[in-house]
């Protein structure tokens, strides 16, 4: 049975290279000349017509109909596409074998303001959080900074809501700025959370990935994301695994149990540098930023997801520890920035990139790594045009 990807970001190239090789057919759902479609193991690159959520859903059924891809699994590789799916599962059931559950348990993740409410009831530590609704309220918080403005969902399609990351405001001058430009661009609606940044750097940011069945853990891959971009609360730009840290792995489960999720879940928690107490940040359901790590390290996370959904046996043994991936591009850019603060030295930098995977760098698929070029050069025009 073959496979339907979603592929509007970089996440979705490491898993059309776990299905393609294992023999899988592979399409991608979005532009020809997206890092995924490029890749040699993706056989055919669609792109997802309709404008609203309705129009979507009727393309993609009619794909099914037209191509015969009755039974073919389903990845999304970002939140909207997780909530399209989510919202709309049944109908999809009918024609795809479904990799997310349906809105009533996805929502727990996707809607932040639940996913806080949730964790707040099982006792679990996370940032302080403000949700306001005008500017007055944001001139009455008391917190600490910095702090950072996120979006408690990423249904709209406004500069605000499609971040990958957050805005961080240092002063309470540049908050209520960030405030004024973010309630703005989501004109109004109560849909901005600022959250009090726990401190920490470098190797203070762990993840536990996980594969679940009814709630229930079946494969877990734990890592520390040595490096982020912006480098304090971003993205994953280097990742290693480690071994599993109680703290983190307890909470995790006890989230996936209550809500009885069944599905591919990512953790990301940080160790606050005062405290010593680890704070649940976010929870990913889908494959994540690092997730190619969990593969070089023994543990094929959308194999076995497209094993599961299929009703095949689909347990993991433990992972290999000290396995390093790297973002390339993004991790540069992010080693630049610490080592003008002091937070890294240009030879821990070198010595940190021997042995690690890099995410685009595969032998037996070279072509996205000649895509990513012109990426790592605009990023270095950027920075040096600030300079």
């Amino acid at each position: 049975m073959g496979a339907l990807v979603f592929a509007n970001s970089y996440t979705a190239l490491g898993v059309v290279r776990s299905l393609g090789r294992r023999g899988i057919p592979v399409w991608v759902l979005g532009a020809k000349t997206s890092l995924a479609a490029v890749s040699r193991y993706a056989q055919r690159a669609i792109p997802l017509e309709g404008g609203d959520e309705s129009e979507q859903i009727e393309f993609l059924v009619r794909l099914a109909r037209q191509h015969n891809l009755n039974g073919w699994v389903l990845f999304p590789d970002g939140d909207r596409n997780v909530s399209l799916l989510a919202r709309h599962h049944e109908v999809l059931s009918e024609h795809y074998t479904m990799t997310v559950p349906p809105w009533e348990i996805a929502q727990w993740a996707l809607e932040k303001a639940l996913t806080y409410q949730l964790t707040e009831e099982l006792g679990i530590a996370y940032p302080r959080t403000f949700r306001p609704e005008s500017l007055a309220d944001v001139e009455s918080i008391d917190g600490s900074f910095p702090m950072i403005l996120k979006p408690l969902n990423h249904e709209g399609t406004d500069r605000f809501s499609i971040i990958n990351g957050a805005w961080q405001a240092d002063d309470r001058e540049q908050l209520l700025k960030l405030y004024g430009e973010a309630n703005d661009a989501v004109a109004g609606k109560p849909v901005i959370a600022i959250q009090e940044m726990v401190p920490g750097l470098r190797e203070s940011h762990f993840s536990y990935a996980t594969l679940c069945r009814d709630g229930q853990v079946i494969a877990s891959v734990s890592a520390m994301r040595r490096r982020l971009l912006p480098v304090d609360f971003g993205s994953s730009a280097y990742a290693i695994t480690t071994e599993p840290v109680s703290e983190v792995v307890e909470p995790a489960r006890r989230w996936l149990a209550r809500v009885g999720y069944t599905g591919l879940a990512d953790f990301d928690f940080k160790q606050h540098a005062g405290t010593g107490a680890y704070q649940m940040l976010d929870v990913n359901v889908r494959p994540w930023g690092w997730h190619p790590l969990a593969t070089y390290a023994g543990v094929d996370f959308p194999y076995l997801m497209w094993r599961l959904a299929l009703g095949y046996e689909a347990s993991s043994g433990p992972h290999e520890v000290g396995v390093k991936w790297i973002r390339t591009p993004y991790d540069l850019m992010s080693a630049i920035q610490l080592i003008r603060r002091g937070a890294l030295t240009r030879a821990e930098y070198f010595g940190s990139l021997r042995g690690a995977h890099h995410e685009m760098y595969e032998l037996d698929d070279l072509v996205p790594a000649i895509f990513e070029v012109p990426i790592l050069l605009r990023l270095l025009w950027n920075k040096l045009r600030g300079r």
